[in-house]
């Protein structure tokens, strides 16, 4: 047990530890779980698993996900369950628990049995025993887990929940790192438009839609009529607008360009939903706001912050405009400094402005940027 607890350590700084500042890296956000998994496997053995990003406004899986040992075949079980049937912990229950972390078996008494993943997802492929894990940053939602062990095999233990635990706001703020945008030109593409039927068969797709889907990461996906393999959590987010819940979510492309992924339901005359239409298009400016901030650790004043000083205010402005003292202003401008990396608000511009804003709108940027000037 001291062994493990020593890996467990060993494992923990590997990731980053809770305190480290973590950086934007040159790896991509799904190669996080390909390495990640084969750390963990070493000190917490599992048979199966299931790695996804999630949208930390909503919660809701997105790109990418990463499937071990485990077949196409479960997707559409797997989020019945977890929607629609589960009562025994499910992700969104842990995303707001003091720890974000529970096994089958321990949360059951080794009853595993009472739970409906246990019964249509877990027996069925041979599995015996889930640890699933939300991977929190600063309080947001970032990402999820789920690792499986076969039947047969020891269910995990409270030491193994102690070791995920103890890694999940390492591997948050890791996934919370890729939440900037790239410094990459956004093609100027209208929106994809995918219409599914109430049972999540696609019915129709755009041309717009065939390359927003062929740019997405790889995953889990199913196989259509059109030639194009629709990923696990568009199905997901057309389900949900079916059912009247959240349906906007957020994603990233290959390139790491951000998405906005919604869906409405369509309804005929007097009759429920019917159909559902699911709309692709590149985010916009406000829509990666509040990630780019997270990213760099940004306090909602300290974005307020640097918005204004984007658009040029003085501090004795941002005093007057915020009802706070210079120095505070200051203070708050030496913050975000410190945290994007900047010795000057030019430098912050260019970051956050040239980097990953303009980006966005390269149709707009020079008249913005005119515009700006003149004023």
């Amino acid at each position: 047990m001291a062994a493990e607890a020593d890996d467990g350590v060993l494992l923990h700084r590997e990731f980053g530890g809770e305190g480290r500042e973590v950086r934007p890296c040159s790896a991509s956000s799904a190669s996080i779980a390909a390495t990640r998994s084969l750390r963990v496997r070493r000190i917490v053995p599992f048979d199966a698993a299931i790695w996804q990003a999630t949208d930390p406004d909503t919660g809701l899986a997105t790109a990418p996900m990463r499937a071990e040992n485990l077949g196409e075949d479960g997707c559409a079980v797997y989020w019945n369950n977890e929607f629609l049937a589960e009562t025994v912990t499910t992700f969104r229950e842990l995303a707001n628990a003091d720890v974000p972390v529970a096994g089958l078996w321990e949360t059951t008494g080794g009853e595993p049995q009472r739970s409906a993943v246990h019964r249509t997802f877990l027996r069925p492929r041979g599995l015996d025993d889930e640890l699933r894990a939300v991977l929190r940053a600063d309080g947001q939602w970032w990402g999820q887990v789920s690792l499986y062990r076969a039947e047969g095999r020891r269910p995990f233990t409270r030491a193994d929940l102690s070791v995920v635990a103890g890694l999940t706001t390492a591997l948050g703020a890791r996934l919370r790192s890729f939440a900037l945008p790239p410094a990459a030109m956004a093609e100027d593409r209208g929106p994809g438009l995918l219409l599914f039927d109430a049972a999540g068969t696609l019915l129709s797709i755009n041309d717009e839609g065939r390359a927003f889907l062929a740019e997405l990461p790889p995953g889990p996906s199913s196989a259509t009529a059109f030639g194009v393999a629709v990923p696990a959590w568009v199905h997901n987010t057309a389900a949900r607008a079916v059912n009247g819940d959240t349906t906007r979510v957020r994603a990233r492309d290959r390139h790491g360009r951000w998405l906005v992924v919604h869906a409405s339901a369509l309804r005929g005359a007097g009759t429920g939903p019917s159909q559902c239409v699911v709309v692709v298009e590149p985010a916009k400016a406000g829509d990666v706001a509040c990630l780019i901030a997270a990213a760099y650790g940004l306090t909602d004043r300290e974005l307020e912050v640097t918005q204004l000083l984007a658009r040029g205010l003085s501090t004795a402005q941002l005093a007057r405009r915020l009802v706070l003292s210079q120095h505070t202003v200051r203070d708050h401008v030496k913050s975000v400094f410190a945290k994007t990396g900047v010795s000057s608000r030019g430098e912050l511009v260019a970051l956050l402005y040239t980097e990953h804003y303009r980006p966005l709108n390269p149709g707009t940027r020079v008249r913005v940027w005119d515009a700006d000037a003149r004023n």
